[in-house]
């Protein structure tokens, strides 16, 4: 198991801990033990689905969680091969259908559908700003702006939705932002003991808010540029500059870019914007769980 597998199955189980799933003491007085029922999982609308594969997880952490005969019986979870992650539903339309044990359905109702709700909120909205800046050759990237601990699976829903991912976390990058620089002593100083110090093969990107510090970046050997809270007429200019240079420098808009203005972002040349708002300010989207006997 690699290491993003681990941290999701770790996120899980302690999902159904928190709820206390092997305690429902609901489910276990109201419902007879050997129950079996079928649970459709249906989109309340429009939506671009992501998390699917996560149910069979959840059920299988759940029987070794819940100690209860019943949690440890046979259960399936099957879907119409037009649904899977990353594809559109519409609404009222059938995301899968589960055949388990009754009180386990129960238990871990709220915490499939909570987590289908969150991450196909990201897929959905982050489907949005692709589609915006569809016909450039802009990428659409996401940020670390993420919930503690749901790096993971936020990550994953942006590729469901059809963007790339930037830095998982610190360690995947060098990213110099502009505290790094004014605690660091300027781009001249911070660029010279970076360049010294890396390891082979990272690449050093570099914030810069105004077209001065982007030819200072430049100047002292900035491998790529975030240019960060710039209008779409500053990146134009920024963008000139980058192309009139000898050597090819990525580029990444940053800072604030909403679904009405990246595609003026797109089309100014840049070749990636970032946008934090695909994880901390996506909405929730609307799913259900209808629950009848098998």
């Amino acid at each position: 198991m690699d290491w993003k597998s681990q941290k999701i199955e770790a996120l899980l189980e302690q999902a159904l801990i928190e709820d206390q799933t092997a305690q429902d003491v609901t489910a276990h007085l109201a419902v007879e033990p050997n129950l079996r029922a079928a649970a459709s999982i249906v989109a309340r609308q429009d939506m671009v689905v992501a998390g699917l594969g996560a149910i069979a997880r959840i059920f299988e952490i759940y029987a070794r969680l819940d100690k209860h005969p019943q949690a440890r019986t046979r259960f399936e979870v099957v879907s119409h091969p037009e649904i899977f992650d990353g594809v559109k539903a519409r609404n009222g339309q059938v995301l899968a259908v589960i055949r388990h044990n009754a009180q386990a359905i129960l238990a871990c109702e709220r915490v499939i559908l909570n987590l289908l709700a969150h991450l196909g909120g990201i897929a959905t909205l982050t489907r949005q700003f692709a589609d915006a800046i569809k016909g450039t050759k802009t990428h659409l990237i996401d940020t670390r702006k993420t919930l503690p601990g749901l790096r993971v699976l936020d990550k994953y829903a942006v590729l469901c939705g059809g963007a790339t991912n930037h830095r998982i976390d610190l360690a995947s990058g060098i990213l110099i932002r502009s505290n790094h620089i004014a605690l660091g002593g300027g781009i001249p100083a911070v660029m010279c003991r970076v360049l010294l110090a890396r390891k082979p093969g990272q690449l050093i990107e570099v914030e810069v808010r105004t077209l001065a510090q982007l030819d200072e970046a430049i100047a002292n050997g900035a491998e790529a540029l975030l240019l960060e809270d710039m209008s779409p007429e500053t990146v134009r200019k920024a963008m000139k500059r980058v192309l009139s240079e000898q050597r090819w420098i990525p580029t990444e808009a940053s800072g604030n870019i909403q679904l009405d203005t990246i595609r003026a972002y797109a089309e100014s040349g840049v070749e990636f914007v970032s946008v934090g708002a695909l994880t901390h300010s996506s909405k929730s989207v609307r799913v259900a769980m209808n629950i009848e006997l098998e």
